[in-house]
């Protein structure tokens, strides 16, 4: 039996389409819930996850895949695009984590965020991540450090929400104790 000692980028392209598969998932979610009455609680809810999920695939994309895509691949045009892609869907970002779902244009918004996202995962999925296969990088490696970037900034987020929740918390207790 021979076995093959080249490395692969499987693991980490592995990795990657599973964030792809699970925010896919959550916008299907999101426009079930269209035309349905009194889902503004289940719409902020999804479009918070929605968010929360895809600044942590990009910042991970754009401090570990992005650098390391530039060095082995010779496709300047795809990954120059894929800079625009993030930037414009962080803009969206910032722009829905400050609404609420009875506000004008929030569900365009996040249509339009569904739109770029599946635009940007196709442009991956069929162009970086066969390009990414092709240049021999050590897949396993990058994969574990996703795993642990992503353990570490959700641990951050959970915490700095946590102490959010705190000081509102606090500072309710402190104007119901003036009053």
């Amino acid at each position: 039996m021979t076995t093959s000692t080249r490395s692969t980028a499987k693991p980490l392209i592995k990795l990657l389409k599973e964030d792809h598969d699970k925010v896919t998932a959550l916008f299907e979610e999101f426009e079930e819930l269209h035309d349905e009455k009194n889902s503004n609680a289940k719409k902020a809810e999804l479009v918070k996850l929605i968010c929360q999920e895809l600044t942590l695939h990009t910042l991970l994309e754009e401090k570990i895949v992005y650098p390391l895509a530039r060095e082995s691949i010779d496709d300047t045009d795809v990954m120059d695009e894929a800079d625009v892609e993030h930037a414009g869907a962080k803009h969206l970002i910032k722009e829905l984590e400050k609404m609420d779902p009875q506000d004008s244009h929030y569900d365009a918004k996040v249509t339009v965020l569904s739109e770029y996202i599946q635009h940007h995962v196709k442009e991956e999925e069929d162009t970086m991540f066969p390009e990414l296969e092709k240049s021999g990088i050590d897949g396993e490696e990058i994969a574990q450090e996703v795993i642990q970037f992503k353990e570490k900034h959700q641990k951050l987020a959970s915490t700095s929400r946590k102490g959010s929740a705190q000081k509102v918390s606090s500072k309710s207790a402190a104007v119901h104790s003036v009053k």
